[in-house]
This record gives structure tokens, C-alpha cells and sequence, in this order.
């Protein structure tokens, strides 16, 4: 294994190799450090060494059953360290062949994800205690409501009382919001992560096979390769918590570059979905906000046209992207316009309101393009507005000019 391998594969992956009985041959510093056993004490071991007595036998059957037939085995998989504390790591098992197509040993590459299992729980817990609150909201008013009719209270109470309701459900629903959006950013963080994870798989192991053939130009090429991946998949994650950083700094940024961020980030999904994006918009023309808004905007639209476009049946996708300023040049006009069919009439005048969808509830909360609004109106001091077209929607973000 060349040297650059090596290091490719222990600074970026928890990584181990077990012969075909399952007793470690080869962990990396990465694996000791989140297991809290020593490189000594693992070598020779059974991997079980780190299975958590909470997993059932027949997932454990699953994964031999799967990598016996030769097929690499992908699974979040709860591991207990030394010291007790269990961790989640996302794991690809792939069996590896001689030249007579026999398994000869194993390798497993794995990514921490316990943070995130962690926080998919801690929403949960908080979906739970938000479904409680609302019946205990219900139930007060109720009881309340009796107690105004009982007591036939003047006017002015009355509308005291419902001030107060209002006020409630108003923070009840920026509570929901905020929840169903941070739940939404970690679906979009596993689906822009899972096709570079498969693609970083795929790298390091064409990285073997060129480093045993000592092919030093194509392993520097692989190296750099899953370098940009990983970078990549960086970048993503960072841009993600970005969005919801309290003590976000407006500064003037180049629309042009946060519409490029925004394509990068949905790269896979345009290309799997076969969606063409047309860009029309010129460079020099800066706004005062925060970049990454404006990409996660676009993201939201560009995803409501991809949903569009399956549930319309559209084989021809087409997306264009262009930005011109209005008559008297005080303001740009970002449009986003596609051909997917468009809005139907008696749902115009409630796509911005928040949890409206027309999609089935296991597929939408609702609050894409309300969040998107409230992004454009706070973060940007824009406006968000919608118009059917011949053969799809056209969605219009309207913003000071501030062009070089």
C-alpha cells in the first residue's frame, strides 16, 4: 500500500480490516480513537469486540449473509467503546477478491454520525413534547372559552383573552417552523452526503487496485479525487449550519456565486433527476445579505420544481435562471421559471402560508416556500412572489440593487 493511500484513507475514514472469520487484521488511528481501545488490544480481536449489546443477532446475520455473497453491506451501525459510551457510524463493509474471485479478507470504512442519530432523537423527543403542548394549548382553551361564557366578562376582556391566545399560537408556529426546517436541512444534508460517500468508496478502492499496480500518476489523480470530495462534502455540511447561525453577519455578496453554490450543492440530484438548468445572469451584481440564505432559497425552489416535474410527469425538464433590473434600476429581478405545469388556480393565493402543501403529508411540511419568503423579506429586505406561465411557475425574487 503506497504511502499516499495510506494517509488517504486514515485522516479521512474510521477505518478496519477483518480476515473472513471476522478477527481484526489492521485498524487505523481514526478507529482507535472513537473506539478507546489501543491498536494492540484490537489486532487479533473478533470485531465484536465493539458490537453493543442493544443490536439484535439477525442484523449481525444480515451483514454476513450479504458480504459472504460478495456485495458490500451499508448500515448505520450502533458500536459500544471501551469506556462504555455508544457511538453510531455509518458503515460500508466491502469484501475483497483475489484474482480467482475468492473473499480474502474484509474492509470496513466508517464516518461518525452520532451527532446526528443524537440530534434525530432530540427532535423527536421535542415532536413529542411539541404534540403535548399543543393538547394542553386545545385543552386550555377550551376551558377557558367555557369560563368567558360562564362569566359573560365584558368586551374588552374578551379581546384581551384572544391578544394573548394569538400570541401563543403565533410562537407555537415560528416553534414548529424552525423544528420541521432543521429536520428537513438533515434529510438534504444525508441525500447531498450519500452519493459522495458512495463515490469516495468507490475512489479509495480503484485507489488500491492502481497503488498495487504502483501506478503512481492515477493514485495521485484517485488522492486528489477524494480530496474534492471530501471538501466538498465540508463545505456542505458547513453551509448547512450556516443557515441557522443566530449571529449570521450580512455582508455584500455576488448573486452569481451564491446561485453557483446552490447548483454545486444540488449537483446529484439535478443530474440523477435529469433536469437541464439554464443560467442567464451576469456577474457585478452584489446584494447585502448572507450568501448562503440566497442558496438554500434556491435550493428550496429548484426542489418544489423537481417534485413538480415527477408529479406532473414531465420528461423534459428545464429550469432557467436569469437576472435583469427593473425599468428604473433600483432593483434586480432573480427569476427561477419552469416548465413543470405550474400552480393550480384555487392554490395561488396560499402557497406562502405556512404548512400548505399539496403533496401527501409523509412528503411535505409545508414549509418550503414559507421559509423561503421569510428568508428573502428578513435576510435580504426582498420580496418572494409567484406567476404561472405558459408551462410552469415563475418565481420572482425582488431585491435592492447594488451592482458594481
Amino acid at each position: 500500500m503506497s504511502t499516499t493511500y495510506q494517509e488517504a484513507i486514515e485522516n479521512s475514514n474510521i477505518v478496519s480490516k477483518t480476515d473472513i472469520n471476522g478477527i481484526i487484521t489492521f485498524v487505523n488511528d481514526e478507529f482507535c480513537k472513537i473506539s478507546g481501545y489501543s491498536y494492540d488490544e484490537l489486532i487479533g480481536q473478533n470485531h465484536n469486540i465493539v458490537r453493543h449489546p442493544d443490536v439484535e443477532s439477525s442484523s449481525f446475520e444480515l451483514l454476513w449473509k450479504t458480504i459472504l455473497n460478495k456485495k458490500p453491506y451499508k448500515a448505520t451501525v450502533k458500536n459500544l467503546t471501551k469506556d462504555g459510551k455508544t457511538v453510531y457510524l455509518n458503515t460500508t463493509i466491502t469484501p475483497i477478491l483475489d484474482e480467482s474471485e475468492n473473499i480474502i479478507e474484509f474492509i470496513a470504512i466508517r464516518y461518525d454520525v452520532t451527532f446526528e442519530v443524537e440530534l434525530k432523537k432530540s427532535l423527536e423527543q421535542k415532536e413529542k413534547e411539541l404534540e403535548e403542548l399543543n393538547q394542553n394549548l386545545e385543552l386550555k382553551v377550551k376551558e377557558q372559552t367555557k369560563q368567558l361564557k360562564d362569566l359573560n366578562k365584558t368586551l374588552e376582556k374578551r379581546v384581551q383573552e384572544e391578544i394573548a391566545k394569538n400570541d401563543e399560537k403565533q410562537k407555537l408556529l415560528f416553534w414548529q417552523s424552525r423544528m420541521a426546517s432543521l429536520g428537513q436541512m438533515i434529510g438534504n444534508i444525508a441525500h447531498q452526503w450519500r452519493q459522495p460517500l458512495t463515490e469516495l468508496n468507490l475512489t479509495l478502492f480503484n485507489m488500491k487496485k492502481a497503488s498495487l499496480k504502483k501506478d503512481e500518476k492515477k493514485v495521485e489523480e484517485l488522492y486528489k479525487e477524494s480530496k474534492n470530495l471530501i471538501s466538498s462534502m465540508s463545505t456542505t455540511i458547513e453551509d448547512f449550519m450556516n443557515f441557522f447561525d443566530p449571529k449570521k453577519e450580512k455582508k455584500s455578496f455576488e448573486i452569481k456565486d451564491s446561485i453557483n453554490e446552490a447548483l454545486t450543492i444540488m449537483k446529484k440530484l439535478i443530474q440523477q433527476e435529469n433536469i437541464k438548468i439554464k443560467v442567464d445572469v451576469p456577474t457585478n451584481y452584489k446584494v447585502l445579505g448572507v450568501s448562503n440564505e440566497l442558496s438554500q432559497v434556491i435550493i428550496n425552489l429548484i426542489q418544489n420544481a423537481k417534485d413538480a416535474f415527477k408529479t406532473n410527469g414531465i420528461e423534459d425538464k428545464n429550469i432557467l435562471i436569469t437576472l435583469k433590473e427593473n425599468l428604473d434600476q433600483k432593483y434586480l429581478l432573480l427569476e427561477i421559471e419552469d416548465n413543470a405545469g405550474g400552480i393550480k388556480e384555487e392554490n395561488l393565493d396560499s402557497i406562502f402560508e405556512p404548512y400548505f402543501t399539496t403533496k401527501h403529508k409523509s412528503q411535505g411540511t409545508g414549509l418550503g416556500l414559507f421559509m423561503s419568503k421569510m428568508i428573502v423579506e428578513k435576510s435580504l429586505e426582498g420580496t418572494l412572489s409567484h406567476k404561472n406561465s405558459e408551462n410552469g411557475s415563475i418565481f420572482t425574487i425582488t431585491i435592492s440593487n447594488e451592482k458594481e
